[in-house]
């Protein structure tokens, strides 16, 4: 028998995802520390639950919204926007999307022609690197200076133009490295965007969640740039709402409806029960959101000073936001992260994820969430100091 057609060379290239490939790995395993995966432990407040059944019990759900999403939903994102963001928008600049990893592809495959080109801080997340394979387009990756706190390097982007650089796509507060984009920097992309006729992709999932001086900025804000920007946001981060896969990308309202033409055979629509869990999010009690961040901010400082205590094995940057840091593992083992983290897992029973992952610069580090117990945080560093005392 022969084994069937070739898959296409586009996904064949593509190496498996590291963050999937731990996974994978960590259920070969009793008892594993888990610090690998970006998803928050709290569970969706109670408020947004009940909405969902009370929508399925009215049979408010039983078939498809309309593509953009429900029209209610997207007149409760333009207040939350314009609240929150200072994005004064209408709704017709807006999708709501199947978490906002799917409406940022459909943005990439908006924007680029195969053989095009994407500018991408690194390290970054690994999955826009991906998007932009699947577009057909070239990823060219800028890195940012470690030293400086992984801040976005505008000038190191300059010097990477070509003429078929179309677009810029980054994530802040940035996973992995939690790294807080400032607004000057940001406002010297867009700067760079108006020069170049650029489009700057922004994944905003952790806006929420910010720590000490550092303030999120959205692009989009500033008028003149925001012709230029396409701006990802989500509901799964800020509500812990990873499982309901449910986000939303602004943009002008005439890029929004090319943006249409690609969700629309990925997705057709959002799932509509978890519109109207959006919609008690938005309408509900804010305060859960603080809580969840005040509970990442005490988890953070614990990893901070677990780290402090294994200082001759690893060096880090605090994080500013998100909840994930980026150490860079000094002990020789640590050369290369897949072989070290494989090593962590099957000798310490900690699973966490290989920064060769997140671009050519982050080889040497490993990602760590810390949106996890804090009993789960002192379970993985005793084992680690005890991996390192061996």
């Amino acid at each position: 028998m022969t084994s069937g057609p070739s898959p296409s060379k586009r996904v064949a290239s593509l190496a498996k995802s590291a963050i999937h490939e731990m996974t994978r790995l960590s259920k070969q395993y009793d008892d594993v520390a888990f610090l690998s995966w970006a998803k928050p432990t709290s569970g969706t407040p109670v408020h947004i639950r009940r909405a969902a059944v009370e929508a399925i019990e009215n049979g408010a759900v039983d078939g498809y919204s309309e593509s953009r999403g429900l029209l209610e939903l997207r007149e409760e994102i333009c207040e939350k926007l314009k609240r929150d963001n200072g994005i004064d928008a209408g709704p017709d600049e807006f999708l709501v999307t199947v978490g906002a990893i799917e409406g940022l592809a459909a943005a990439v495959m908006a924007v680029v022609d195969p053989g095009d080109e994407v500018l991408l801080p690194t390290p970054t997340y690994s999955t826009h690197v991906r998007q932009v394979l699947l577009a057909s387009a070239k990823p060219v990756f800028v890195p940012s200076p470690e030293d400086a706190g992984f801040g976005l390097d505008v000038q190191g982007m300059r010097r990477k133009l070509t003429p078929r650089t179309r677009a810029v796509l980054l994530c802040t507060p940035c996973n992995p490295t939690g790294a807080v984009y400032s607004e000057k920097s940001l406002r010297e992309l867009g700067k760079l965007a108006v020069e170049n006729d650029l489009t700057v992709i922004t994944d905003e999932a952790y806006e929420y969640f910010v720590y000490d001086d550092a303030e999120h900025f959205s692009l989009a804000s500033v008028p003149e740039y925001r012709p230029f920007v396409v701006s990802g946001f989500t509901f799964t981060k800020t509500y812990a709402m990873t499982g309901w896969r449910l986000g939303y990308i602004h943009a002008s309202s005439e890029l929004t409806n090319q943006i249409q033409k690609a969700h629309i055979p990925m997705a057709i629509c959002a799932p509509v029960v978890s519109q109207y869990a959006a919609l008690a999010a938005l309408r509900g009690p804010a305060d859960c959101v603080e809580e969840f961040r005040s509970k990442y901010l005490s988890a953070r400082n614990l990893m901070c000073e677990r780290l402090d205590a294994l200082e001759e094995h690893f060096s880090y940057h605090r994080p500013e936001g998100s909840y994930l840091m980026f150490p860079r593992v000094l002990h020789e083992k640590g050369a290369k992260s897949l072989d070290f983290c494989k090593t962590l897992l099957s000798q310490a029973r900690v699973s966490a994820t290989p920064g060769v992952a997140f671009g050519p610069t982050g080889e040497g580090h490993v990602r760590m969430s810390f949106c996890v117990p804090e009993e789960m945080i002192n379970k993985a560093f005793d084992r680690i100091e005890e991996f390192f005392g061996r």
